[in-house]
């Protein structure tokens, strides 16, 4: 199976990075127009559609990945871990817009029967996250460096309604549901002498339902369903469903995978469809002929939401990002955006991603082309603002990596980077090599189209910061 963007984003790699956005919204427009005036209960079906965009989502996601019998690549059993162990060159096509900044270390569990128990060793200092999602696509909590530091450490992962007690010296977290997706990252320069010191900590994380505390377990091979389909990007499976199959399988979700206490008015204009918390789909009080449109509405307006969002995406010297992620509350048009375009995206507070496509300058802008040189400049003082690490990584317009005489797919603080003599940093962003000289600053283009994306990992939460506004990306410009 090929794994892209549309199938699964691993972890948020790439947010707000689809080239098909903006027209998806524009056509949107058209079908919003079309809406149903006059019909509570369309309406209400809309907005359950949206409601439940994420949790349908992560689940159909959770089959995909989870269908083989042993972990291989990016897929593993349900209750394994998924160690992807180096990063990918230009001829990788798996995943768009992978990164070349951290390894995962993933899994998907049920904490609905029991919880699980996670074992992290001591990291030596490196920066390292392991947050967890809830169906619901909301990061409940973060271990890592960040917030628990990088001591060894066991914590458990107990589900909605467990209590119990747990072994000493082992934390609790508690999932609001039963799917739980633990999405770590690993730091990591690629070098051959690093990449074996993130293994032994890959290696060294432990993975076990409670049930095994103190045995020596030794996890199943798991169960494959051929009735899967493999093949269908998992965006394209949610988006094919009519509404009642949509419904149906959100109601049996529902059963293990609670609402937020918060979500109380929205369950109300579910029950007039027939979704109640608890219940199978009761289909007698759906109009079977809302079961196309319902869909083919509730995507546009997820993805018009993009275009027209109130705030919640900042375009911003031509860097497009968003500071509302992981974290929702009640604001489920964000929320499933967020879930169709990056799934799995962290907390602001541990990582941001601004993508630029098109340069600063001029009365139009252009989207950026090898044939033209570009500089991104940092004033003196002022690279990106973080405590854990920052990135600049060049992707082609299809978001895949580019072949480069370097092998150099991002550039970072790990490059021995060049100041002026006025102390502020230049990274050249052109096709050919600027001089040996110059090397050390260069992030190689293609000859064609490309996209430019950062990582802001752990960026500063005060002045100055990303997240309040108070530091800004510079404008990358043409040079000349």
């Amino acid at each position: 199976m090929n794994v892209s963007r549309r199938t699964v984003s691993l972890g948020g790699l790439g947010l707000l990075a689809a080239t098909s956005l903006s027209s998806t919204a524009a056509s949107a427009e058209g079908l919003i127009s079309d809406l149903m005036e006059g019909s509570d209960e369309f309406a209400d079906a809309v907005e359950a559609y949206i409601y439940g965009y994420p949790l349908v989502t992560m689940e159909m996601t959770r089959r995909v990945i989870t269908n083989v019998a042993e972990p291989v690549g990016t897929k593993g059993p349900m209750g394994q871990l998924i160690k992807l162990r180096e990063y990918p060159n230009a001829s990788f096509r798996d995943v768009t817009a992978p990164n070349a900044d951290t390894l995962y270390t993933t899994a998907f569990l049920d904490v609905g029967d029991e919880p699980w128990v996670v074992s992290l060793p001591d990291l030596n200092d490196r920066y390292a996250l392991f947050p967890m999602l809830d169906g619901w696509t909301t990061v409940f909590d973060v271990p890592g460096k960040r917030t628990t530091g990088t001591e060894a450490q066991t914590f458990a992962i107990t589900g909605p309604g467990w209590e119990g007690a747990l072994p000493d010296g082992v934390k609790q977290y508690k999932s609001p549901t039963s799917i739980v997706w633990l999405l770590g990252r690993i730091y990591c320069t690629g070098t051959p002498e690093d990449y074996a010191a993130v293994h032994k900590i890959q290696d060294e994380v432990k993975l076990y339902p409670l049930s095994a505390w103190g045995k020596e377990w030794t996890p199943p091979a798991g169960k494959v369903d051929p009735s899967i389909d493999m093949k269908t990007a998992v965006r394209d499976q949610v988006n094919k469903m009519d509404a009642v199959e949509y419904f149906t399988l959100l109601a049996e979700l529902l059963k293990r995978n609670p609402p937020n206490a918060a979500d109380a008015p929205m369950l109300e204009k579910l029950a007039q469809i027939g979704i109640v918390p608890g219940q199978d789909f009761d289909k007698s009080k759906f109009d079977p002929a809302f079961a196309k449109r319902i869909p083919e509405l509730g995507f546009a307006k997820i993805m018009l939401h993009f275009k027209f969002s109130d705030g919640d995406i900042k375009n911003i010297d031509g860097w497009g990002f968003t500071t509302k992620t992981g974290i929702y509350g009640t604001n489920y048009v964000q929320r499933a955006l967020i879930t169709a375009i990056g799934l799995g995206a962290n907390r602001p507070q541990d990582a941001v991603y601004p993508t630029s496509q098109k340069s600063a300058g001029g009365i139009v802008r252009r989207k950026y082309d090898g044939a033209e040189k570009y500089v991104l400049t940092f004033k003196k003082g002022l690279t990106p603002p973080v405590s854990g690490f920052w990135s600049l990584t060049m992707y082609d317009e299809n978001y895949f990596f580019v072949d480069n005489p370097l092998n150099r797919y991002s550039i970072s603080e790990r490059q021995p980077l060049k100041a002026n003599a006025d102390g502020s940093i230049d990274l050249l962003i052109q096709n050919e090599s600027p001089g040996a000289d110059k090397e050390s600053n260069w992030l190689p283009a293609p000859k064609g189209r490309f996209i430019l994306m950062m990582r802001l990992y752990w960026p500063n939460e005060s002045d100055p910061s990303i997240i309040d506004g108070s530091w800004t990306i510079p404008p990358v410009k043409k040079v000349g």
